[in-house]
């Protein structure tokens, strides 16, 4: 195996990003310095242009360069979390290699649409036959969220891999690499993109604040920054949407504008399920879930952060958290959600009667 198919796993580490703003929703290209087109999605708007505008994952961002620079790239495999940067990165790798006319030299394909293996002999394979009279001798295919990829179009997709070797390049991207099959794993160099750290994500948005002129409280984007959870995609999706629908963006807007419950209902109710009579608790959460347009899952999810934040019984802490888990699951499985609460509502029921016994 030659040296520029050998695996390689390597993690993001943080770095400041040089990608810069100027005026009102423009974005500098670090190379070109034009403006971006105002009616786009700001996601598109501020996406990196050149690999030193890539938010984080300076050691991917760099172990690519050295092969670019000695004309040895290899196939790559892209995998992570949703939002951060593995299909940014791999286009301003074909910038960085083809210029400006890049997407004469790449095909991209979205694998949960073109997910069959007619798409592998066709397209992929049409593409990969034609050579290319560009400089650097092979072109790109990038193949996105091929974790959806059925297994005989990844049958069909390794052996493509290994017969146009000499004048293509994969770029695989997926958000869990358990799906890509070994034998396409083995021929890609593989680069695991962390969520990104939250200081970067911060960095990046208020560029886009300050050049969008939003209106964005405190406690606003210390909510914006804990919804995202290192996901740059949805952060901006959500400021975008805030700042299209509110003169001001809070806190309490941000959980509108996501469907989230705002940690104030999350208090009430689970204080409620605590401390009340099971018939009123049952009724406040189920008038709670109409009004806000909430489903128990999303009032589950912020009961697991509440409780870690007060005073409880060991055991009992793990009992609830445990019973919190079987429900979510149960619901995921197409469990009744009337039923699911009447059951949590008992274990949060009995886990506080025999802490009562214990105490006495």
């Amino acid at each position: 195996m030659s040296s520029d198919e050998e695996m390689m796993d390597t993690d993001a580490a943080p770095v400041q990003s040089n990608f810069s703003f100027k005026g009102k929703g423009k974005a500098v290209d670090g190379q070109n310095g034009h403006d971006q087109d105002d009616n786009l999605p700001w996601v598109e708007k501020y996406r990196p242009v050149t690999l030193d505008d890539v938010v984080s994952h300076k050691d991917i961002t760099s172990t690519i360069e050295k092969f670019i620079e000695k004309n040895r790239l290899p196939h790559l495999l892209f995998y992570g979390p949703p939002g951060t940067g593995k299909t940014s990165t791999i286009l301003a790798v074909a910038r960085r290699i083809y210029g400006p006319e890049y997407r004469k030299q790449i095909l991209e394909l979205n694998a949960s649409d073109d997910r069959g293996i007619d798409v592998v002999r066709e397209q992929i394979k049409q593409f990969a036959e034609t050579r290319t009279l560009f400089s650097k001798g092979y072109k790109l295919i990038i193949l996105d969220e091929a974790d959806m990829m059925t297994q005989a179009a990844q049958a069909a997709l390794r052996r493509v891999i290994e017969q146009y070797t000499k004048n293509v390049r994969f770029c695989i991207i997926c958000n869990y690499v358990n799906k890509i099959t070994p034998a396409i794993q083995s021929r890609c160099t593989r680069f695991r993109f962390s969520p990104l750290p939250i200081a970067e994500v911060d960095r990046r948005l208020q560029g886009v604040i300050e050049a969008e002129n939003v209106k964005l409280t405190p406690d606003g984007k210390q909510a914006l920054l804990k919804l995202s959870k290192g996901d740059m995609r949805r952060a901006l999706n959500v400021l975008q949407a805030c700042h299209a629908a509110y003169d001001l963006t809070g806190e309490t807007e941000i959980y509108n504008c996501t469907g989230n419950p705002h940690p104030s209902d999350i208090e009430t109710v689970v204080n409620s399920m605590l401390s009340d009579e099971f018939t009123t608790s049952y009724q406040m959460i189920s008038k709670l879930k109409i009004e806000r347009g909430l489903a128990l899952q999303d009032l589950i999810a912020g009961a697991y952060e509440y409780l870690e934040t007060i005073d409880f019984e060991p055991h009992a802490r793990v009992y609830i958290l445990d019973q919190l888990a079987t429900t979510e699951h149960r619901l995921s499985t197409g469990g009744n959600e009337k039923i699911q609460l009447t059951a949590l509502l008992g274990a949060f029921k009995n886990t506080v009667e025999l802490s009562a016994r214990k105490a006495q």
